[in-house]
């Protein structure tokens, strides 16, 4: 004697995509926002004279003395008219679900490259991923 039994998943199925679509929505918004915040480290930190691995050197003393002349300051800040970093931006990219943080320009992509050998300051150190992580996470609380 057999019994079988049949059941329509399909009620199931439309549940779980429209999970799926909602928890899509749910992690690029997470990745915005967290981007975002990495952004604003970022900026904060190296306004501070600070980058991800440290206090950044000192600037050479001829450059600092041209820098207290031009009324800005001698303690390095890696900001000396603002578009450098007024040019980081984040995007997220959609169909893998990831977030970039680069620059807009070519110029500014090309100083920032030359300042972050010699004062790293684009980037985090583990401290600063762990708290983005959890960040991100608060995104995805169900």
């Amino acid at each position: 004697m057999n019994a079988s039994i049949s059941i329509d998943t399909s009620e199931v199925d439309a549940l779980f995509k429209k999970l799926d679509r909602q928890f899509s929505k749910d992690i690029a918004k997470g990745l915005a926002a967290t981007s975002q915040r990495g952004i604003g480290m970022i900026l904060d930190r190296t306004a501070k004279g600070i980058g991800y691995k440290g206090r950044f050197p000192s600037y050479t003393s001829q450059y600092a003395l041209f820098r207290s002349k031009t009324g800005r300051s001698a303690r390095p800040d890696l900001n000396y008219t603002g578009k450098m970093l007024g040019s980081i931006k984040s995007k997220v990219i959609k169909p893998e679900l990831t977030a970039e943080i680069n620059f807009s320009r070519l110029a500014e992509a090309k100083k920032a490259a030359w300042n972050n050998q010699k004062r790293p300051f684009f980037g985090f150190n583990e401290r600063e991923k762990n708290y983005l992580r959890r960040w991100f996470y608060k995104y995805l609380r169900i």
